[in-house]
């Protein structure tokens, strides 16, 4: 066994964008990081990153986030070797109207949530026993500033952040006497593989690197919403204060439509 003292750090949708870039900054400091996706061939490369940045210990392990058996089974035997010390959640997947559709169809509403929030809430779940059996451990819930300003254009996974931010909320004020603590991140535009897809307008957009480093801040002043870009995240918190028409006439700009994967989306 290798993984430090601390413990595990589990990262879920590790295998790119802000997933892989919490990865290998949690990697800089020395940790033992746990990558999970659902592209083996990609969790390898991050893996090789994670080491090459001084990562103590680096795993992969190549599964679907919901798949609720296998999930909890990996959680089992890393347990077994040492405690899971911090739990990203970062496995989503972005996903909305196509091109010539009004709303999205029902196939991908389900995807986006099944993804998005309920794997997510399930992950959480399977790691928060043995947090709470050692009083100590970091969960962390990688939502979405389209929590706080819907997106006409991708309903579900509006719904699915907002309901991330709501359940992350929660779940910090029931654990907050026990010695986890939670931070739900809210970021903007992300250039990320995933979000190529997006055709659209992308103000503010970051890159997954600066994505990373805002939210592991974040973490580490135990914050309990991590909101970015600055701008972008006050106009979207004050969006739900305006006037319908106001908004609509503001967010006119930023409608979008989503291209169809080639392949099934990496839930990544």
């Amino acid at each position: 066994m290798r993984a430090s003292r601390d413990g595990w750090a589990v990262i879920t949708g590790a295998s790119s964008g802000i997933g892989a870039a919490i990865a290998r900054g949690l990697s800089r400091r020395g940790g033992a990081v746990v990558l999970i996706g659902r592209d083996g061939e990609r969790l390898a490369a991050v893996a090789d990153d994670c080491r090459s940045l001084g990562a103590l210990d680096v795993r992969s392990v190549s599964l679907d986030v919901c798949s609720v058996d296998a999930f909890a089974a990996a959680v089992r035997e890393l347990e077994a070797e040492a405690p899971i010390q911090t739990f990203v959640a970062c496995a989503g997947l972005l996903d909305g109207r196509r091109e010539g559709e009004l709303v999205e169809t029902a196939e991908v509403a389900r995807a986006v949530i099944g993804t998005n929030l309920t794997a997510a809430i399930e992950g959480v779940q399977a790691v928060t026993p043995g947090m709470l059996a050692r009083g100590e451990g970091t969960i962390v819930l990688v939502a979405s500033l389209a929590a706080f300003a819907p997106l006409a254009d991708a309903p579900a996974y509006s719904a699915s952040k907002a309901g991330l931010v709501a359940y992350g909320a929660a779940l910090r004020e029931a654990l907050a006497d026990f010695g986890v603590r939670v931070t739900v991140a809210c970021p903007g535009f992300v250039a990320t593989p995933m979000a190529a897809r997006h055709c659209g307008a992308r103000p503010g957009e970051i890159d997954a690197e600066e994505a990373a480093r805002r939210i592991l801040v974040g973490v580490a002043r135990n914050r309990a919403v991590t909101i970015f870009p600055t701008g972008i995240g006050w106009l979207a918190l004050w969006s739900r204060h305006v006037p319908a028409a106001l908004r609509r006439l503001g967010t006119k700009r930023l409608r979008f439509h989503v291209e169809a994967p080639e392949s099934p989306p990496e839930a990544s």
